[in-house]
């Protein structure tokens, strides 16, 4: 018989019920016992899902309170010294590194590989000590086995917990590999006396481009668990493993996962060096993306697959199903033609189960489910929004004179200088303000047509009206209108082009109880009416400051939704990038002179593997370019990108040409500025002085410190001071305290660098006065 099983599932509920409890308990409104319960209660639900879908055995250990790498951090005893907790973390403590205390910032955060879910980085260094803390896990395995289920624990590898951990400059990680296999060891052993029939490592670093070192290391690993532990089950996922087919070939593990949507073709490879009593796992439904399998076509390739491998073939998801949304059947208000193109976490469960049927049983036995499939994709493939002559034409008329300013940056700071006259160090935010109750109603209340058009646009501009009032309060130099009109930064703009469509209950988890929805990409992109221009020009009258017009990026736009998945992924970038233009255009003409267009996933979308890079980076860049390229030179673009290693691509992050970059650097210490400088770095940027994604207001000393480490990098003359990224998450008290610190760094750092800095006027008006490094790139 054909064995199904998932490699993880969205844990945050239907209803996001996880994010209110988390969030209730943050506020004192739940206690920790009830916020135990809510877990209980979501962690059964699933399991109960996955076994009446077919499914031989459930998942235990996927969920989290905040994410599953952190998890094993609690469990591995992990935390920092810093943070005070001795050698148990109990919930609090889990909270305190995810979130900060009023003494510590929070650990930091990065993307999990190209995905947009981020976990919290584990803090390794010479003193760091493991110990098993059986707090965690154990007693969601206990759960599951008092229900009756088949349990599959998972767990992140050891290997990539230890790659994904930061450390000091020098210090090898691997020196810890043995103290901490000790606590996997413990680990294994224990699940195994409990009966657990599986052990389920996920070691998606396989994927990268790993030194030799860490590929030695998986013997020694594996070599050491699997004589205590359940069967181990290695999974990969996110690329291409057979680089390291011959390892995974010698390895004691009783099974592997292979990602087959991303990387089908390695799969011949593991035939032919796979042990032959091992298990292969198939990652046949795509786990990251909300289409339909087609059915038919994996068939073709099961069957053969089925005669060869027997009961060794095991059927899944490409990657844990986090990535999706939780269930389709509650999708009330969307197009029924394109909800047939979909399936959901939950209609991934029944897909499996339908392919395992149509192997064991025979094609007939699954017949309705079969055809129903074939018609979806084949509408799918024939409807007329996929194809529209007007968008594909203007995509091939592109030359590259459409991907070029006017001028070169020096020439196109002076002018911006001439126009804005800014002050040294400039001050801005990064384009969102609290999204208070209030907002979040009255955006309700429209949407549902309980109030009208003319009413929502009245409580807008009342609120734009107040986050210019503040901000001019404050004493920022470059404003923004706080966007309270805005539900996402993608879905916004997603909800006015055509090609898209948008769910109810859509959600997946991003991180802790962030969750997003993002809009879905099913046809040709174009932008039928200005979507941005009027909120910006109303903002704009309310100041003399200069008012950003506040935009998502066409990369933002594309890896920020689920994307089509019948055309290359860089012709859809280069339809959103047309229609952004016109957007740019649009704002430069209704008398906004200076542009945001934010490019956070960037970084995100490299490929695993540095040999695809190139190709990826020359259409990423080229699409920024065309958004940005049709403005006069005194008009200011800047870009913002946060969480993301971005030292191993800064010339293609100068290459985008944005006047002004801002980044996030306050979780790491201005760390990540340093490549900035190292690397030369032409035009401005604002490195972020304080974490907006804690709750914690950082003391004035703290930010100055910050920023006269940017400074010991970075030319004063093309600086910026700003957080790290919008604020719509915070609450105003945090907001303003935070912001009023950040003011007061940039004026005690004027003060202190230029003779007179309520006199200075204009802040550049010699760019080629010898500033470090920056002639040279002129």
């Amino acid at each position: 018989m054909t064995t199904t099983h998932i490699l993880g599932f969205p844990r945050i509920g239907a209803r996001r019920e996880l994010k209110r409890a988390l969030e209730d308990h943050w506020r004192g409104a739940l206690d920790a016992d009830g916020l135990q319960a809510v877990g209980r209660e979501l962690r059964a639900r699933h399991w109960e899902l996955q076994r009446a879908a077919g499914l031989d055995y459930v998942s235990v250990g996927d969920f989290a309170w905040y994410d599953h790498l952190h998890t094993v951090t609690a469990l591995c005893s992990a935390a920092p010294a810093r943070f005070g907790l001795g050698e148990r973390v109990d919930l609090a403590g889990y909270f305190a590194m995810a979130r900060g205390t009023p003494a510590q910032p929070a650990l930091a955060m990065k993307k999990w590989f190209d995905t947009n879910y981020h976990y919290l980085v584990p803090e390794l260094g010479p003193d760091s000590r493991f110990a098993l803390n059986r707090e965690w896990l154990f007693p969601e395995v206990d759960e599951a086995l008092a229900t009756g289920h088949p349990v599959k624990v998972v767990l992140p590898g050891p290997l990539t917990w230890l790659w994904l951990a930061s450390a000091p400059a020098g210090f090898n990680k691997l020196d810890l590999l043995s103290p901490l296999l000790n606590v996997y060891y413990a680990v294994a052993e224990a699940l195994k006396a409990r009966g657990v029939a599986w052990l389920q490592l996920d070691e998606p670093i396989l994927s990268l481009d790993l030194p030799p070192e860490w590929v030695a290391a998986l013997p020694v690993v594996y070599g050491e668990l699997a004589p205590a532990a359940p069967p181990i089950l290695l999974a990969t996922y996110f690329g291409d493993v057979a680089a390291h087919a011959e390892v995974l070939a010698a390895l004691p593990i009783a099974g592997l996962h292979l990602d087959l949507v991303r990387a089908p073709d390695q799969l011949d490879t593991f035939l032919e060096h796979g042990p032959a009593d091992r298990v292969l796992s198939l990652g046949v439904v795509d786990g990251r993306n909300l289409w339909r399998t087609d059915l038919t076509r994996a068939l073709a390739r099961l069957h053969p697959l089925k005669a060869r491998l027997g009961d060794r073939l095991w059927l899944s998801a490409s990657c844990s199903l986090l990535h999706v949304p939780h269930d389709l059947d509650q999708e009330d208000q969307l197009d029924p033609r394109i909800k047939a193109w979909m399936a959901f976490a939950n209609q991934k469960l029944t897909e499996l189960n339908t392919l395992k049927r149509a192997l064991d049983e025979g094609e007939a036995a699954v017949w309705p489910a079969l055809y129903a499939a074939a018609r979806a994709i084949e509408d799918r493939r024939s409807a007329p929004s996929t194809q529209v002559a007007a968008v594909r034409n203007r995509v091939a008329a592109l030359t590259d004179a459409d991907t070029r300013r006017q001028s070169p940056f020096p020439t196109r700071i002076a002018a911006q200088q001439a126009r804005l006259k800014l002050p040294p160090l400039p001050t801005t935010t990064i384009g969102s303000f609290p999204q208070t109750a209030e907002i979040r109603a009255t955006r309700a209340a429209f949407k549902a047509g309980r109030i009208g058009e003319a009413e929502y646009i009245t409580a807008m501009q009342a609120e734009i009206r107040e986050v210019v009032d503040r901000q001019e309060a404050l004493g920022l130099d470059v404003l923004v209108h706080g966007e309270p009109e805005r539900n996402d930064m993608v879905e916004y703009f997603g909800e006015q082009l055509d090609g898209y469509a948008f769910t109810r209950f859509g959600w997946v988890q991003s991180y802790g109880s962030r969750c997003v929805k993002p809009p879905v990409i099913h046809g040709d992109v174009s932008r039928p009416k200005p979507m941005t221009v009027a909120w910006s020009q109303y903002a704009q009258r309310l100041t003399d400051k200069p008012m950003k017009g506040m935009l998502s990026g066409p990369l933002t736009m594309l890896f920020w939704s689920f994307v089509r998945d019948d055309l290359p992924r860089h012709e859809v970038a280069l339809q959103l990038a047309l229609a952004l233009r016109d957007e740019v255009v649009d704002l430069e003409a209704a008398g906004i002179r200076v542009i945001q267009i934010d490019e956070p996933t960037l970084r995100e979308g490299l490929p695993l593997k540095q040999a695809d890079w190139p190709a990826y980076l020359d259409w990423a860049v080229r699409a920024f370019r065309i958004t940005a390229a049709g403005v006069r030179d005194d008009t200011q673009i800047h870009t913002h990108m946060c969480y993301s290693e971005f030292n191993d691509i800064l010339p293609a992050i100068a290459a985008l040409d944005a006047d002004v970059i801002t980044i996030e650097t306050s979780r790491g210490k201005m760390k990540l500025l340093e490549g900035f400088a190292d690397f030369r770095y032409p035009n401005d940027i604002g490195p972020g002085l304080y974490d907006i994604h804690s709750p914690r207001v950082p003391s004035g000393e703290e930010m100055q410190a910050l920023l006269d480490r940017a400074l010991a990098v970075i030319p004063a003359e093309r600086l910026w001071v700003n957080p790290d990224c919008g604020l719509k998450t915070r609450g105003w008290p945090e907001t303003e305290a935070a912001l009023r610190a950040m003011v007061a760094a940039a004026h005690a750092a004027r003060a202190d660098r230029f003779e007179h800095p309520a006199a200075v006027s204009p802040r550049r008006e010699d760019r080629t006065a010898p500033v470090g490094w920056r002639r040279d790139c002129g």
